[in-house]
């Protein structure tokens, strides 16, 4: 049976999110009793959250710049790393203590990119690996980045944009792991003045795989969208833990995560958290998640949360909801004619396409489409 939260935590928002440290010691070993981590099988992650993840693994980073962007490797010392975000748990600031070499995406002033440009990041096996990716968008530049994961790895990364004055970037990040994969992942974009963000978390295969989205503002009139699907099938855990932390005057935010589970223990988690601070007047903010459970013997846990600590807000809302397909469409499409398989698959289609076509990249848009049909199938 599925289950939902919708209770908020118990410390405030904007006090459990204030930590932060590029040391692993400031961060105690997890025990799974943390809000942060209550929803996550600790003894899942290999050791990535307590410091006994062994091995040497790859993660390959390949890379298909568009004309206008450059890509480089550079090393742990390159002064653009780090420049977005500071660590916010423990597996993170590992990641940052562990990667040794970088990939940095620049996209230099005024440019529009002609084509998106793809890092297609390749698993090579169980053993632990670090990862870290940092794209820069300079003031009015325009560009698609397209983050494919392949491959097996027990695999921790932290990936950062930074999003200048008056830019656009539009990130899609497809997790298509192997069946024994585990991927834990912090993304974090900071948004400079009227800076647009547009991200894309698709989240199909893995062992276990948690995502945690965070947007910060760096000045008024910055506005994100951050869409998301996942399918979780028998046995996967696939957690998305999103933050919008609203500092800056009249910015936007749009939170939109829609997943399907089937099988036993298939396991969904998703947070959204959302802080107003006190300087943050004219926000307009909504975050929905909505799950549709195929099968018995999955799990939901579905948890969003708003903080508001301004009286002057333009908007701010938040919804989740989970549950089975619905009866009367099922009948609706059967009494035309339609077998039940087919019209299984076409509610499941159309709750999920809604945010699949939202996708521009057509290549990547076919690819989800037909990696749904083919989880459908089974």
């Amino acid at each position: 049976m599925s289950g939902l939260e919708t209770a908020t935590v118990g410390q405030p928002l904007s006090t459990l999110h204030e930590k932060g440290s590029y040391e692993v010691a400031d961060f105690e070993v997890p025990t799974g009793r943390e809000e942060e981590w209550r929803f996550t099988p600790l003894r899942r992650l290999r050791g990535l959250h307590n410091g006994t993840a062994e091995g040497d693994g790859k993660v390959l980073v390949e890379a298909e710049a568009a004309p206008e962007v450059t890509v480089e490797t550079v090393g742990r010392d390159d002064p653009r790393l780090g420049r977005a975000y500071r660590p916010a748990d423990r597996v993170s600031a590992q990641a940052w203590a562990s990667f040794t070499e970088a990939t940095v995406v620049t996209v230099p002033k005024e440019a529009v990119a002609s084509a998106p440009t793809v890092l297609r990041l390749n698993g090579e096996g169980q053993a632990a690996a670090f990862g870290h990716t940092t794209v820069i968008l300079e003031p009015f530049a325009q560009a698609t980045v397209v983050l494919v994961h392949r491959g097996s790895a027990t695999y921790a990364d932290n990936v950062e944009f930074v999003v200048g004055d008056g830019a656009f970037l539009s990130v899609i990040s497809l997790q298509d792991w192997a069946d024994d994969t585990v991927h834990v992942s912090h993304q974090y974009a900071r948004l400079g003045r009227d800076a647009r963000f547009t991200s894309h978390n698709i989240t199909l295969g893995g062992d276990l795989v948690r995502i945690s989205p965070t947007v910060a503002y760096a000045g008024p009139g910055g506005d994100a969208a951050m869409y998301g699907v996942y399918f979780a099938d028998g046995g996967q855990h696939l957690e998305h833990r999103l933050l919008v932390d609203h500092t800056e005057p009249n910015c936007r935010s749009r939170v939109d995560y829609r997943g399907a589970l089937q099988d036993q223990d298939a396991h969904a988690v998703w947070i959204g958290d959302v802080i107003i601070r006190v300087a943050a007047e004219g926000t307009d903010t909504y975050e929905l998640n909505r799950n549709l459970v195929l099968t018995d013997g999955t799990r939901v846990d579905s948890v969003p949360n708003l903080e508001i600590l301004t009286g002057e807000v333009a908007g701010a809302g938040h919804a989740s909801a989970s549950g089975r397909l619905d009866d009367e469409h099922l009948f609706y499409l059967q009494a035309r004619g339609i077998p039940f398989d087919q019209a299984r698959r076409m509610v499941v289609q159309g709750f999920l396409g809604q945010l699949i076509e939202r996708i521009e990249v057509e290549d990547v848009r076919e690819k989800v489409q037909a990696a749904i049909e083919a989880e459908l199938e089974r």
